[in-house]
């Protein structure tokens, strides 16, 4: 095979893997593996080419019942975490017209469908009624919410929303058509949108919880180092200028090593409960310093068991 030959065969290769990359960002086709795409959905995007929740479809403007003849407008918009822009495609099945308006385009082969002409967003789409009465028509929407990575990836979101026009006279229209939405998405993107004060009001409860957790850190954390040079300052002192810690009876060292004893394992099963369980951080150094305080105990016990038993003076 030629030198020549070869590239030719490269190019047209790499042209035929970047070709959907560079389509779709004038409007996806009309059949996706000989099926409709706004029925079906992009299914050449996303996780295994299956819909996804986590975008919103929401078109508005939408009347329960057109009159005929009547142009109206609405407007297409997608929403997804982290993707701002992608397309779309719409069909009314051929039972009103579109019109080709900024940014968008008739489909080819799709009996009056229409798309995307670039990536983008908030689309406004102008749809005509038909001219006489021709009952309910039914309309059929996909949106995809592009990663902007340049190819159909698993990074791309779509869903499919259908919605209902009814016929003349079999409803009652709403005022204003303009404040009616259809939207299709997982709940808390429809219905989990907070208002400006609740998100201060979050906010400055979340700041509340920051201040005071952070002033249980400092406290208990001071307090621990200010008990722990506490004993060893008594400690010091002790064995410094009282020659150590007094005698005690073995009568009473016994079992008060014993109760000692038993309440340091105890603590320190608990210890390790409350580490094995992620119990805030605050029940956590408590159990520490009372486990250590036991603990203390005990040595104090076995000390003072050990020390020389000493006659005081007495007048």
């Amino acid at each position: 095979m030629s030198r020549r030959l070869s590239l030719l065969l490269v190019s047209i290769l790499s042209i035929l893997l970047i070709a959907p990359a560079f389509g779709f960002s004038e409007g996806p086709p009309w059949l996706q593996n000989d099926r409709i795409v706004p029925e079906e959905g992009c299914t050449c995007h996303g996780a295994g080419g299956s819909p996804s929740t986590d975008i919103t479809i929401s078109i508005s403007g939408v009347p329960r019942t057109y009159t005929t003849g009547t142009t109206y407008n609405m407007t297409i918009d997608l929403v997804h975490a982290s993707n701002s822009n992608g397309g779309f495609m719409l069909w009314d099945y051929g039972g009103g017209t579109f019109a080709e308006t900024s940014g968008i385009i008739f489909v080819e082969n799709s009996n009056g469908a229409i798309s995307h002409d670039s990536v983008g967003n908030g689309w406004v789409v102008s749809w005509t009624a038909p001219a006489e009465d021709t009952g309910d028509i039914h309309f059929s929407l996909a949106g995809n919410a592009a990663d902007n990575s340049g190819s159909a990836d698993e990074g791309d979101h779509w869903n499919t929303l259908s919605f209902t026009i009814s016929a003349p006279g079999t409803a009652t229209d709403d005022s204003d058509p303009s404040l009616r939405t259809i939207s299709v998405g997982d709940y808390e993107a429809l219905f989990g949108q907070k208002s400006a004060e609740e998100i201060e009001a979050e906010r400055q409860a979340e700041l509340a919880a920051n201040y005071f957790e952070q002033g249980n850190l400092y406290f208990w954390t001071t307090l621990s180092i200010l008990i722990i040079a506490a004993v060893i300052q008594g400690e010091f002192y002790e064995r410094r200028f009282s020659g150590g810690p007094p005698h005690l009876d073995m009568n009473l060292a016994i079992p008060q090593g014993i109760i000692r004893g038993i309440l340091s394992v105890g603590l320190l099963i608990l210890l390790g409960w409350s580490v094995d369980v992620n119990l805030p951080w605050g029940y956590i150094l408590v159990i520490t310093m009372c486990a250590l305080w036991s603990i203390f105990g005990v040595y104090r016990t076995v000390v003072q068991a050990r020390a020389p038993k000493l006659a005081k003076d007495l007048v």
